[in-house]
């Protein structure tokens, strides 16, 4: 996780440095501060410092993993990894939901924004239980 941490707070670093930078630039050349930019990426630092932090907590309560260390084998780092689904036709629901969702707000219809959140929550539902009904599930 050490380096992942670092990753993160290395960008957060310099997401600050440059939002200085530009809120100067931007002061000089225009005689006043371009507060949308200067304001993203100062969020964005924040951002990515909180992720990083994140990391790097838990980097220093759990061992070193092989990723982390330079002297581990590629064989370190074999084993399962989770589970992950061969084939489901529930994120394209849920893709369908989100652009139904987004028509919705385009248009200012609140009527079509809650059935498209509805549409989501009905198939996120659906992939989430996937492999507890039916044949697949682990019960029968």
């Amino acid at each position: 996780m050490k380096p992942e941490a670092r990753i993160f707070l290395w960008i957060a670093l310099f997401c600050f440095v440059i939002a200085g930078v530009y809120a100067f630039w931007t002061d000089r050349n225009g005689g006043s501060v371009e507060t949308a930019g200067t304001a993203a990426l100062i969020l964005s630092g924040g951002l990515l410092g909180i992720s990083g932090s994140f990391f790097w907590f838990v980097s220093r309560r759990i061992d070193a993993r092989p990723e982390d260390r330079n002297d581990a084998e590629i064989a370190e780092g074999a084993g399962e990894l989770g589970f992950f689904s061969p084939g489901s036709y529930w994120p394209i629901a849920i893709a369908f939901g989100a652009m139904v969702t987004a028509i919705g707000m385009a248009t200012v219809q609140y009527w079509l924004v809650g059935l498209g959140t509805l549409m989501i929550l009905f198939t996120s539902g659906g992939l989430l239980f996937e492999y507890y009904t039916g044949n697949r599930s682990p019960l029968r």
